[in-house]
C-alpha cells in the first residue's frame, strides 16, 4: 500500500506542474449543467494525464472521475477517485485557490487520500493505515474548542438560504468562510483552521477528505443523516466525530 501512496504523491505533483504550465496557454471554458458549472480543457487534459499514469502502473485498477463520464462502483475492486481541478471557477477567474484530489479505495474501504493546493504547493495526504500530513508536517487529530472560538466553512448559497439550519448554527460561531472549493475548504478542516464544512458535492469532491478526516477524528456524512452513496451529488458535512450529535441537534433546532 505504501508504494501506491508514494505513486499517488508523484502523479498528483505531476498534475499540479502540468496545470501550472498550462496557465500560459489558451484556456477553453465550457458550461456543463449551469452557467457557473464549468469545465475547461485543462480539467480534461489533467484527468487524462492522471488516468494514463494510473492505468500504465496498475492496468487492472478502476477509475471514478469527474470528467468524461468515468463511473465505477466504489465497492467493486480497486478504485481511484479523481478530481483533476477542484475549484474550476477559482482556476478560471483567479488562477489560484484550486486543488487536485485523489482517493484510493479497495472494495469500498478508503486506503488513502490526497488534496493538493497547486499554487500554494501544499499537499495533504494519508488516512487509512497512514498518518495524515501537510507536506512534512504531521497533522494532529481534532482538538476541541468552544463553538464561539471557531470558524466554519460553507457553500455560500446554503449559508445564505439557511439550508437545514446551517446559518443558524454558524451564527453561534465566530463566522463563515467561503473558499469556493471543497478540497480547499476541507483541507482547512483537516488542519484545524475551521471546525466544519457544509456543501452539496460529488464523490470526487469529498472522497479524499473523508479518508483523511476519519484518521483525524472527523466524520463525513450527509447533513440529513443519509449514507453517502458515492455516485450522486449530496448535501454533506465534514465535522468532528465527538461533536456530531451536538451539531445535528443545533441544525435541527435552527431548521
Amino acid at each position: 500500500m505504501e508504494n501506491k501512496l508514494v505513486f499517488a504523491k508523484e502523479i498528483i505533483k505531476e498534475a499540479g506542474a502540468f496545470i501550472k504550465k498550462s496557465l500560459s496557454k489558451t484556456i477553453t471554458v465550457e458550461e456543463k449543467s449551469a452557467f457557473d458549472d464549468l469545465v475547461t480543457n485543462i480539467d480534461k487534459e489533467t484527468q487524462d494525464l492522471l488516468v494514463a499514469r494510473i492505468k500504465s502502473a496498475f492496468p487492472t485498477d478502476n477509475i471514478l472521475a469527474e470528467e468524461n463520464d468515468m463511473v465505477h462502483n466504489i465497492k467493486d475492486g480497486n478504485v481511484w477517485v479523481l478530481d483533476p481541478i477542484d475549484g474550476t471557477v477559482n482556476f478560471i477567474v483567479q488562477q489560484d485557490n484550486f486543488c487536485v484530489m485523489i482517493a484510493y479505495y479497495e472494495k469500498g474501504q478508503g486506503k488513502f487520500g490526497l488534496i493538493y493546493n497547486v499554487m500554494a504547493d501544499q499537499l495533504f495526504y494519508g488516512g487509512g493505515q497512514f498518518d495524515v500530513y501537510c507536506n512534512d508536517k504531521l497533522l494532529s487529530p481534532y482538538k476541541r474548542r468552544p463553538l464561539d472560538r471557531c470558524l466554519v466553512g460553507s457553500n455560500a448559497a446554503m449559508y445564505a438560504k439557511n439550508y437545514h439550519g446551517i446559518k443558524g448554527f454558524i451564527d453561534k460561531t465566530l463566522g463563515v468562510r467561503v473558499y469556493g472549493g471543497a478540497g480547499l475548504s476541507m483541507s482547512k478542516v483537516l488542519s484545524g483552521q475551521i471546525l466544519a464544512y457544509f456543501s452539496v458535492i460529488y464523490p470526487w469532491d469529498y472522497a479524499a477528505a473523508s479518508i483523511m478526516g476519519k484518521k483525524l477524528d472527523y466524520q463525513l456524512e450527509t447533513i440529513t443523516g443519509e449514507l453517502l452513496d458515492y455516485s450522486s451529488r449530496q448535501a454533506v458535512m465534514l465535522v468532528p466525530k465527538d461533536r456530531l450529535e451536538e451539531i445535528r441537534d443545533i441544525l435541527n433546532s435552527e431548521n
